[in-house]
């Protein structure tokens, strides 16, 4: 039975060696999944499509700056709030140019602002739009709408901007934006013709050349939304055969976007209407990999010398989730916050981080906040891991009678050794695979929190106390810069490398990235090994003693807020595990095998086994 429990614990603990391993370092990768489909069907006359055909850039076009590209074009409104700023192109009244102020590329808080939304003629273009499609003359990229009154975008202060077809519809649209990060879009059509007009209101999110970004397995990227009070998305690979078609679905209620990591443009049609949404993947005429998010809402009908109107939302900015949530209560968005990928475990990764973010609140250090889900965790789990610890201490406590078992049974077959154990543990009263509860305890905890620290945005450049400044990246010091005493980060050279030819170099490198908090970590988690009931099996034995080294050198590239949670929780462990033990009266042997040494014998002893 002890045997069959060594075993059981090496399967499982190598198990999750290789799962951890492979989900979250070598899965991840720094490079989006690229998509391509080879042409998207073009809007038909008379069967209007839910959106215009994907621009494109012409082949040979020079990409420019932000700043050389904002210069062409045409004019421009200026966006500005306390959270966003950028500006408005008039030409096809696209918002293609959007900055988030509260977040910059490094911890520096001097470094660029994230850029969001771009202009076409930069690298990376990425814009919004809203219209009509249906009728001949409707307004295109191409149209040159005129602001009425003039002034900047910005909070309390919308815009309103019109477009005449010259034949007889008059476009009208009012822009406003919160002190966030909602754009609400009000357009109207007045029919001035002598004729009815039927047209359907669209909203579209679309961009181009996808950039590096932390996908994988563990992460969704890509197109994401909802629909029919579920979520719907896409990757990009699942339009990367050509002449793969859109993927498209219907709802009342529900938004469609695109998602990065962190970032999100989402169009939001009425929420009490149906809306027959899609995502597209196509190649531009110059071989960019371009992707469009869109809804259709149904035919307005519009009487000569009528006029309809519909209200159109746009969400463009960080997905905070307290922010999300807030749209999704006030504006009865459906599932706003399913933006973040809260993953598998959302059943434990939306109450860690409601816990988090509340201990967070209290302590102003996401760090702090981490310590004391650690400890809330401990407590819940407190009596299953009493009673785990318990049963490892009385294996403990029967070492000598197993040596003595061992030597007696040395020459007959195993199966005689385990029948004798288990009449052991049937007398003492010992289940041996309960000890097994409190690694179990940990593996969805871990996933859990790893998934809380690697996707919400709140973890993001959050700093705890001394070197570590940014709790989602790994701890950034390393044998590679003498511990912090060089001034760089090992990890920027260590990604660089893995995405180049030298990507064996950058491997290696890897592993002698180990930081200070790793090597706690595996220094706790040593310890915690010590006091366990060291396995029969000599091999199991070395394999045991060997995973303290393993599980430092494969934390080194997780994030120090990980790192930081399972170094305090070993450390919780050990003394939890320890006083259960003294109380047990089961010997501790931090140094040695931790089987019974035998007796010295005194100058007393030996007088007394002489006259015996």
């Amino acid at each position: 039975m002890n045997n069959n429990k060594n075993v059981f614990l090496a399967i499982f603990l190598a198990a999750a060696v290789l799962f951890v391993w492979q989900y979250f370092v070598a899965t991840p990768s720094m490079k989006a999944e690229q998509a391509r489909q080879a042409a998207l069907t073009h809007q038909e006359k008379n069967k209007p499509s839910a959106a215009p055909v994907l621009p494109s850039i012409a082949a040979g076009t020079k990409h420019l700056s932000r700043e050389e590209a904002l210069k062409v074009g045409g004019k421009r409104v200026v966006i500005d709030t306390p959270m966003v700023d950028g500006s408005l192109l008039l030409k096809g009244a696209r918002l293609d140019d959007l900055r988030l102020k509260n977040y910059h590329d490094t911890v520096d808080p001097k470094s660029p602002e994230i850029v969001l939304l771009a202009p076409k003629s930069t690298d990376y273009p990425y814009s919004a739009t809203f219209g009509w499609v249906g009728g001949a003359n409707m307004p295109t990229d191409n149209s040159v709408w005129t602001q009425t009154g003039g002034g900047t975008l910005s909070p309390g202060h919308p815009i309103t901007l019109t477009w005449d077809n010259g034949h007889g519809l008059v476009f009208t649209r009012t822009i406003a934006i919160d002190d966030k990060y909602m754009f609400t879009v009000a357009d109207s059509v007045a029919n001035k013709g002598g004729a009815v007009a039927t047209l359907y209101p669209y909203g579209v999110v679309e961009r181009q050349g996808i950039q590096a970004d932390e996908a994988s397995m563990y992460l969704h990227v890509g197109f994401v939304g909802v629909a029919n009070g579920s979520e719907v998305d896409a990757k990009y690979s699942d339009f990367k055969e050509p002449g793969t078609p859109p993927k498209n679905f219907s709802s009342t209620g529900g938004w469609v976007g695109i998602t990065d990591k962190y970032w999100m443009a989402a169009v939001v049609p009425p929420q009490n209407e149906n809306f027959n949404g899609a995502y597209l993947g196509s190649k531009t005429s110059a071989g960019v990999d371009a992707y469009q998010a869109n809804y259709r809402l149904g035919a307005r009908k519009i009487a000569p010398g009528a006029t309809v109107n519909v209200i159109h939302r746009l969400f463009a900015g960080a997905k905070v989730v307290n922010i999300l949530r807030g749209y999704e209560d006030s504006q009865k968005i459906v599932h706003f916050d399913n933006a973040v990928d809260w993953g598998w475990f959302w059943f434990l990764t939306r109450p860690f981080f409601w816990v988090l973010d509340t201990l967070n609140r209290m302590f102003g250090n996401f760090g702090l906040a981490i310590l004391g889900l650690t400890v809330i965790v401990k407590l819940v789990m407190f009596p299953l891991a009493n009673a785990g610890f318990r049963s490892m201490s009385r294996m403990k406590k029967l070492q000598p009678q197993m040596e003595e078992l061992k030597k007696k049974h040395k020459d007959d077959e195993p199966q005689k050794l385990q029948l004798a154990m288990m009449e052991m543990y049937k007398r003492e009263k010992v289940n041996p695979v309960s000890g097994c509860v409190p690694i179990l305890l940990t593996i969805p905890v871990f996933i859990a929190l790893y998934k809380v620290l690697f996707v919400t945005i709140e973890m993001r450049h959050a700093p705890f106390y001394g070197w570590i400044h940014d709790l989602s990246a790994p701890d950034p010091t390393s044998l590679l810069n003498l511990f912090g005493l060089l001034p760089y980060d090992p990890h920027a050279l260590i990604a660089s490398l893995s995405h180049s030819p030298f990507a064996i170099v950058g491997t290696v490198l890897g592993f002698l990235s180990v930081g200070i908090w790793p090597i706690v970590m595996g220094i706790t988690q040593w310890v915690q090994t010590k006091l366990n009931p060291p396995p029969a099996d000599p091999i199991q034995a070395k394999m045991f003693a060997f995973m303290p080294v393993i599980f430092t050198f494969m934390f080194a590239t997780f994030p120090a807020g990980l790192v930081i949670y399972y170094a305090w929780n070993n450390l919780l462990t050990v003394i939890q595990q320890y006083y259960i033990m003294k109380q047990d009266g089961a010997d501790v042997h931090l140094f040695g095998d931790g089987k019974p040494k035998p007796e010295k014998k005194t100058k007393h002893k030996k007088l007394k086994a002489a006259n015996d």
